[in-house]
């Protein structure tokens, strides 16, 4: 993914990586991991307006039960990842907060509310925690422990990347995402083709709408709520459909419900999914959408 990441971030942002010996294997869902990784990069981007050193280590480590305690951890022992900076940092009470799933320090329509709440989930789903450390003025480090995997690696998919279960695409089947977050639109755009629809993106509203004014197949549009650019999502949602009537519309929302709803009720072929979410139910909506 280092390439991914050093487009990502920009020139001014030096990378480092550094492996440890011998790594131990994690048992985890791939494209999590990934979308994990460079939320966490595009964090620390965000953090360095002005250029600085981002560093990904990966280290093994062991956590006693002294530690474990201490940590909210269980004892034992972790593949250990992590991304720091040299940016703004954090004060305490930020810190504290980072993981709450609404909680964001950027301002409506910069930024979804996905990111540390989603690695956290993440984590825990795989049976581990993840860590900050972080002074205002110094940088931050964020710090993912997955447990150690000690079978073979022939069978490394855990039930939310096998997406056998899910309900699949018609042929044909087009769905439109908006969203100005790479890690966003590659998590989402990842499990669309799993399951056998054509995913097309846009990074912002007047994209989006340059995409509905064109003569492609698109039976569902997916955007976020907080766009960039001066159009968020729900007047995306409101021009598309007077481009094209009947549009099935699914925002994916990181703030309340009632922020999306605003008049009290959602139009017919509409419906709101909040961040944190499972890929089955995102799976599930779109084609309950769809299908009607």
């Amino acid at each position: 993914m280092v390439d991914m990441i050093r487009r990502t971030v920009g020139p001014s942002i030096n990378i480092d990586v550094i492996n440890g010996p011998d790594l131990w294997l994690a048992l985890v869902d791939p494209p999590q991991l990934e979308n994990a990784l460079l939320n966490l990069c595009i964090n620390a981007r965000d953090a360095m307006p002005d250029g600085g050193r981002l560093t990904i280590e990966a280290d093994n480590c062991w956590i006693d039960s002294r530690n474990a305690i201490a940590r909210d951890f269980e004892a034992g022992a972790y593949l250990k990842l992590s991304v720091s900076d040299t940016g703004t940092g954090m004060p305490p009470d930020v810190m504290a907060r980072a993981f709450d799933p609404f909680f964001t320090t950027k301002p409506l329509g910069q930024g979804t509310g996905l990111g540390l709440s989603m690695i956290y989930g993440f984590a825990k789903q795989s049976g581990g925690q993840v860590r900050i450390h972080s002074q205002a003025g110094q940088g931050t480090t964020v710090a993912l422990y997955l447990p150690r995997h000690d079978g073979g690696s022939a069978d490394r998919r855990t039930p939310i990347e096998d997406t056998a279960a899910m309900p699949r695409a018609e042929q044909g089947e087009t769905v439109l995402v908006v969203d100005d977050e790479p890690a966003v639109r590659m998590l989402v755009g990842d499990v669309l083709s799993d399951l056998g629809y054509t995913a097309l993106e846009a990074d912002d509203g007047k994209s989006g709408l340059k995409i509905l004014q064109s003569r492609a197949r698109i039976d569902l549009l997916v955007t976020d709520v907080g766009l960039p650019g001066g159009m968020n999502g729900r007047q995306v949602a409101d021009a598309a459909r007077v481009l094209r009537p009947g549009l099935k519309v699914l925002f994916i929302t990181g703030y309340a419900e009632n922020a999306v709803v605003g008049n009290g009720h959602l139009d017919p072929g509409m419906a709101v999914l909040t961040k944190p979410f499972a890929m089955d139910d995102l799976a599930a909506k779109i084609r309950t959408l769809i299908e009607e």
